[in-house]
Order: structure tokens, then C-alpha cells, then sequence
């Protein structure tokens, strides 16, 4: 079947919107509460196909599994059936994350290879070299990896790169573990901390100390059950503000605060958009065209690189020049070629223009950064690890730039975010094909952008 949608851009989006659960946290609760028999209750978990693809491997280990209308999620695996994830109905990350909980539960753990978004290659070498010193014994097959351990054994691993997925891994793993596990280098984002709070509910012993970027897990014997409410997505907070701020409207999001959006909101009052604290909830709102200005994504609490897509939006809208330098993945500008067929001038380059000095930094009065400083700790940005390889990693937009409709093909969830952001704020009709991929990642996208006044309608052939 043939899903496209229609729109017909030029709508400002107007209203309240609810933000979900953040999938990225909601399913790693799922993998979490493998680490016990006993019955997790998990709120606020989205109706997204990332969910169902957890929700697949879980049942498919021995978990019950029950999601219901008012997004509560009850999960119990009283034993693993199995310990071999089978094959899910599409290629995804999660199943590596499932290793540790399936060892500890059963000795053994076999896992399909890994997949995702075609954002680039995905290495789990510091995945497997973690589990490796934590006694794991782990064999590459055909299309999976073999994993054994009779015991699991606590070690000091220090990252070479702050990544999500391996700090999170590690967690799952040393929570039960015999001895102290340390995390040198970790990934300390909202979404982890979020993780780790639910397994300390559950019996962990986790202590995080974000601004050394190190985490201490001291293993226990047994997890048990809990009852914990999904944070709301960051990814779906950005996205929907963006939206508003690209067709010149006005949203209010409840029940969301700037603790973890603090490097996005910088940037929206740097191009000269504005938001509002009120209500235990932000106001966002502006109209184009806007400031220029230079991002460099990074770990948190950097610019989250899922932000930048959706942001390269504003950039066409932008006066003069701005610069995206990402850093996270090599291979994120697949969006672009798209935005020039809208009418786009970007140029992407394997140069790390990102290292410039920000616009910021040159027009904001020294009180006011430091200010900024106090509330963002960030310690000084390791070089780009693009430097001095070929990978497209940088691109320099010039606008502003009116966007025309297009017929568009989604790539992957963010550059999907990017593609309908781009055909709302764009004259004429836009038709997006390839939405799959939004709808594993954003519940009801296309309903929720009408609530807001888009026009934009869900098509099956």
C-alpha cells in the first residue's frame, strides 16, 4: 500500500498541542523491565511504531504486554521463553539493548544485527567492547550476535565518544552485575536520566554525576516491579515549535519545561523568535523571515543532532547566511537535496564550519553570557570527529529563500520532520511519500497538525 500525505502549505499553526512520552525513553523502559519477573506499569507511553517494534521483541522473549487508550503500558515477563530475539517485522536498534536483561535472566542472549534509519552506519564496537570487559563472551554470526556469561562482572569503561546507545546499554547490563560498574565519558541526557530514575524505582543503584559525564552503577541480585511516567519527547517539543515558527503562527505546549530544551531555546531567541514560560508550559511563536546563526550539534546538553533537520527549516527562512555543523552522524544532509528541489539554496561541505565563533557568542553582552553559561555547563566541545575526513557533515544555507510544494520521498524520521515542516510553510501543494518513517517516531502527526490548522490529509493507495 501506497500512504503518501497531501498539504497545502501557507497555514500558520495556531492552538494547544499535548506532547507525548519520548519513544527513545518509552522503549527502553520496555527493555528495562526485562530485568525483572515482576509487572512494570510505564505512563505516557506514545502509540508510535518504535513502540510496537519493542513491544514485538519483548512478547517475543515471553513478556505480557498490555497498552491501553489512556497510553499506559503494563508489562510483565515472569520467565524468558527464549532468549533469542527473533527477527522483528522491521530492522531496528533496540534488540542490542535487550542483551544485558537476557543474560542476566538467561545465560545467553542472541540478538538480530543492527538497524535504523539510513542516517549512516551505527557501530556497536563500544557496545561489544563493554560487554566484553564485563565478562560477556560474544560471537559474531551470520545475522546476529551470540552472547553468553554465567556471571556478569562490574567494570570501569571509559567511552570514546558519549554515545546514547552504549551508555545505555551498559546501564541495562551493570544493574545486576556483581561489583561497581563505572561510566566514564557517558551520555547524561534527560532521556537517560529519565531511564536510570525508573531502575532505581526498580532496585538499582545509580548515581550520575552529569557534569563529569560519569555514572556508577553498583550491581544488585534482583530488580523488582515499579510503576514510572515516560518524560515528554524533547524531539516532538522542537518539532512542533519549529513548525510554528516556520509558518508564522503560535503554539502553546503544556506541561513541558526548559531544563532540557535549554540549547534550542537559545537558538530561538537568537534568530529573533520568541517563547514564553506560562502555565507550567512554554509559548512559542514568531514570524519569518529571521536572524542567522551557526549550530553545532553535540551531546547534551549541546544541540541534540534529532533537532537539527526540523531546524534547517528556519535556516532558508533566515536573512544572510547560517551554518548546521553536525557532529553526531556523518551522513544526516539526506533532506537537503529535497529543500533545494523546494527552492532552498544549501551548500553541503566536509569542512567543520560549526568550529567557527557562534553569532552568539559575537552579539550578546558578556552578563548575558555568562547568564547562559550558568544555566547550560557545558565543558568545552571535544574537536568534530569529521575533522579532516570526507564526510559531508556541514552545510551553509542562504535565505532567505521562498519554498515552493514538491513531491517528496522521507528517508528517515527527522528528515521526515524536516520534509512536512518545509511543505507547510511552502506555497502550493507538497506531496510526502515514505511516512512509515514519521509514524514510527510521531503519534497521529498528521491529526494533530490539523488540530493546529494545517492542511494536510493522510492518502492510501
Amino acid at each position: 500500500m501506497n500512504t503518501r500525505f497531501i498539504i497545502h502549505g501557507g497555514n500558520p499553526l495556531r492552538g494547544e498541542l499535548r506532547i507525548f512520552g519520548s519513544k527513545n525513553t518509552a522503549s527502553k523502559m520496555m527493555i528495562a523491565s526485562l530485568l525483572t519477573e515482576e509487572e512494570c506499569v510505564i505512563e505516557n507511553v506514545p502509540f508510535s511504531g518504535e513502540i510496537e517494534i519493542t513491544r514485538e521483541l519483548c512478547e517475543g522473549v515471553g513478556s505480557r504486554i498490555t497498552i491501553d487508550p489512556s497510553h499506559i503500558c503494563v508489562i510483565q515477563t515472569p520467565q524468558i521463553l527464549t532468549s533469542r530475539v527473533p527477527e522483528l517485522s522491521r530492522k531496528n536498534r533496540i534488540p542490542i539493548l535487550a542483551m544485558g536483561p537476557l543474560l542476566h535472566r538467561a545465560k545467553t542472549a542472541e540478538v538480530p544485527l543492527l538497524g535504523g534509519d539510513l542516517i549512516g552506519p551505527r557501530p556497536i564496537d563500544m557496545h561489544l567492547d563493554a560487554m566484553a570487559k564485563m565478562g560477556v563472551r560474544i560471537e559474531r554470526r551470520d545475522h546476529s550476535y551470540f552472547a553468553e556469561a554465567e556471571k556478569i562482572r562490574g567494570a570501569d569503561i571509559s567511552l570514546l565518544f558519549p554515545s546514547v546507545g552504549a551508555t545505555e546499554n551498559i546501564i541495562l547490563t551493570a544493574t545486576r552485575a556483581k561489583g561497581e560498574t563505572i561510566i566514564r565519558n557517558a551520555a547524561v541526557e534527560p532521556e537517560i536520566l529519565n531511564l536510570c530514575a525508573m531502575l532505581g524505582a526498580m532496585g538499582a543503584s545509580i548515581r550520575v554525576n552529569e557534569k563529569k559525564r560519569i555514572i556508577r552503577i553498583t550491581g544488585v541480585e534482583r530488580m523488582a516491579g515499579t510503576h514510572w511516567r515516560v518524560m515528554p519527547d524533547r524531539n516532538e517539543i522542537v518539532s512542533f515549535a519549529v513548525a510554528a515558527l516556520a509558518t508564522g503562527g503560535d503554539i502553546f505546549i503544556p506541561e513541558i519545561e526548559r531544563g532540557s530544551l535549554e540549547a534550542f531555546l537559545e537558538k530561538v531567541t537568537e534568530i529573533g523568535a520568541h517563547f514564553e514560560e506560562r502555565e507550567k508550559g512554554i509559548r512559542f511563536w514568531g514570524t519569518p523571515p529571521y536572524l542567522p546563526t551557526i549550530i553545532k550539534t553535540g551531546p547534551h546538553p549541546g544541540f541534540m543532532t534529532d533537532w537539527a533537520s526540523p531546524f534547517a527549516v528556519l535556516l532558508t527562512e533566515s536573512r544572510g547566511e547560517s551554518i548546521l555543523h553536525e557532529t553526531i552522524y556523518e551522513d544526516r544532509f539526506g533532506y537537503v537535496k529535497d529543500l533545494r528541489r523546494m527552492g532552498a539554496e544549501i551548500e553541503v561541505s566536509d569542512e567543520c564550519l560549526g568550529e567557527k565563533q557562534s553569532l552568539m557568542e559575537k552579539r550578546l553582552p558578556i552578563k548575558k553570557r555568562s547568564a547562559i553559561e550558568k544555566r547550560l555547563p557545558i565543558v568545552s566541545p571535544p574537536p568534530c570527529r569529521f575533522s579532516g575526513k570526507t564526510f559531508n557533515h556541514s552545510a551553509r544555507f542562504k535565505g532567505p529563500r521562498p519554498l515552493s510544494g514538491a513531491e517528496i520521498a522521507m528517508t528517515d524520521i527527522r528528515a521526515g520532520m524536516a520534509h512536512i515542516i518545509a511543505a507547510l510553510a511552502a506555497k502550493g501543494e507538497s506531496v510526502i511519500s515514505g511516512i512509515e518513517h514519521i509514524d514510527r517516531g510521531y503519534e497521529r502527526i498528521d491529526e494533530r497538525l490539523r488540530e493546529l490548522g494545517a492542511e494536510i490529509k493522510r492518502v492510501e493507495s
